[in-house]
């Protein structure tokens, strides 16, 4: 008996293994029969970027890129960047403490101890949004130099690194959480505090996208995107990479290597796929659709998804950053303008 037992774990072993095996080396990658070089649109700026969020970039150096591009100021050894504003940056380290930056000369503000990791924070006028990595979130002035609220939301066990950042809807601070809902707070009465639920699962669930067009909120989980306006609510489910906003669509990019354009109803307008394209950055700018595949491919669509032509720039291997027109990679930018479909 002992022996025929040691027999069907050893035959389990060599089943788990062998499949494990055979799924990786089957895993298919895309690989277009033409590409195109974009070594014209391409300018050499040496950074290295080590960390990333939905608003900037950490360069090796202690520096950042913002919405705005490369910067010289020096965020502090084992900082990194969170996002900015005209007067300040804001930056974070491991331990939790949340560093506020003066543009004017690069010098430190002062630095507040929130003693849990911040996963991402925004800033509009005297006021700072953040969410920590224990699904907790606050609101915090600055001039009076303290917390005007914090509070906690429901547990999580695993993220999306891909977390996106608070939000602000005239005297309403929106913040996306990482159990799958929105906080609104309104500033003025911080301790009247509301939900949106946009999804209740517990484990990579929480918010990756959030933006505003006109009166309608744009939020998206990895599994769903959610519209909520004037008229109610309208909901896709997805298997959600990324998303872009262009002149009044929504650009939805799918693990499955899909593209879909959609009007502010969810109507789908247009749709493309390539086969085994794993995005790992994208955007919609200058009339124009970009989807960085993993393996190097950069495709350049026309806004109604009729026309492309791919460039190869090289493998993704660390972080690359996207901003207007500029994308930042392995030490270049390439000017995504030069760049056409056709």
């Amino acid at each position: 008996m002992k022996n025929l037992l040691n027999f069907k774990v050893s035959t389990t072993i060599l089943i788990a293994t062998t499949l494990m095996f055979t799924g990786c080396s089957s895993k298919k990658y895309f690989e277009p029969e033409h590409t195109l070089s974009a070594q014209s649109a391409s300018t050499v700026y040496g950074g290295t970027i080590v960390n990333q969020s939905r608003d900037g970039a950490t360069l090796s150096n202690g520096t950042y890129i913002g919405k705005s591009g490369l910067s010289t100021i020096n965020l502090g050894s084992g900082y990194r960047f969170l996002s900015e504003n005209s007067n300040y940056v804001l930056a974070s380290n491991p331990i939790g403490s949340l560093k506020i930056i003066k543009k004017s000369n690069g010098t430190e503000l002062r630095t507040v101890e929130l003693n849990t990791p911040v996963v991402s924070a925004s800033i509009k006028g005297d006021y700072i949004s953040y969410i920590l990595n224990n699904n907790s979130f606050g609101l915090y002035s600055i001039s009076k130099n303290k917390k005007i609220i914090q509070n906690q939301s429901g547990a999580t066990y695993a993220i999306d690194t891909r977390a996106a950042t608070p939000i602000y809807i005239d005297n309403l601070a929106i913040f996306p959480m990482l159990d799958g809902k929105l906080a609104v707070a309104d500033k003025s009465n911080p301790e009247n505090t509301s939900a949106i639920y946009l999804s209740s699962n517990h484990s990579f669930n929480n918010v990756i996208f959030l933006s505003r067009i006109s009166n309608t909120l744009i939020a998206a989980t990895p599994k769903k995107l959610i519209l909520v306006g004037p008229n109610g609510q309208e909901e896709l489910r997805e298997n959600i990479s990324d998303i872009n906003i262009m002149g009044g669509y929504i650009y939805l990019f799918t693990k499955n290597g899909e593209i879909e354009k959609l009007d502010m109803a969810l109507n789908e307008k247009a749709r493309t796929k390539f086969d085994y394209v794993h995005f790992s950055a994208s955007t919609a700018v200058a009339g124009k659709i970009f989807g960085l595949d993993q393996k190097g491919s950069l495709i350049v669509l026309n806004s109604d998804l009729t026309k492309y032509q791919i460039y190869n720039i090289g493998e993704v291997s660390s972080p690359v950053f996207i901003t207007g027109t500029k994308l930042y990679k392995d030490g270049n930018i390439i000017n995504l303008s030069k760049l056409g479909y056709e």
